[in-house]
């Protein structure tokens, strides 16, 4: 099995639940498994603020998850129109990988939940992307061929898979919202493998 790593980092459960419906789409896809992964907290003081072993949930992601892996779909919340500070301290970290081409011509996509309807979905998804594209990988959206990205009334964006999870922050995910993280899942593990095919 050929395996992506499903990176995350989720303040209250909705990026979180976004997580487990890409992870679903590429199990569905034949030869493919999904490795989901977070990161911890961060402070502006000390930065580091969580222990090394999380005390529940997927473990924390380490370099050699993106060294072992044929692909890569990350979500983060957003802030202000970017994604969330651990995401980034994590992104910030991996000048080693970026030197040698650990991430170049793997497949890559993102996901991300806002409050609000109009949150910085798409800022955020894009803020994402910049990174990726920088350690030269090839960045997937969902095509309008996916029918719920033009029904949709919460989330879902042609740069990713989205929530809109309230002032409440509710993680429950509408149908649109399940169908475009399991499209975006299953579209990233078959071109992962087809990518990997190649190369082999």
């Amino acid at each position: 099995m050929k395996e992506i790593l499903v990176l995350y980092y989720s303040h209250r459960g909705s990026v979180r639940a976004l997580a487990e419906q890409v992870a679903l789409g590429i199990h569905l896809v034949p030869g493919a498994a999904a490795r989901v992964r977070t990161v911890p907290k961060v402070s502006t003081v000390c930065e580091a603020v969580e222990d090394e072993i999380p005390a529940s949930g997927p473990p924390y992601v380490e370099v050699r998850d993106l060294e072992e892996c044929i692909g890569l779909a990350i979500g983060s919340p957003t802030r202000f129109g970017n994604m969330a500070a651990p995401m980034k301290y994590f992104l910030d970290g991996l000048a080693g990988p970026w030197v040698n081409g650990t991430l170049v011509g793997k497949p890559a996509s993102v996901f991300t939940s806002t409050a609000s309807q109009h949150g910085g979905q798409e800022t955020t998804l894009l803020s994402m992307m910049l990174p990726l594209l920088h350690h030269g990988m090839l960045v997937m959206g969902l095509p309008y061929t996916e029918a719920a990205l033009n029904r949709t009334r919460t989330g879902g964006t042609p740069y990713g898979a989205s929530h809109v999870a309230g002032a409440d922050g509710n993680p429950g995910l509408s149908a649109d919202e399940i169908g475009l993280a399991i499209a975006q899942g299953r579209r990233l593990a078959e071109t992962a493998l087809t990518l990997a095919a190649g190369r082999a």
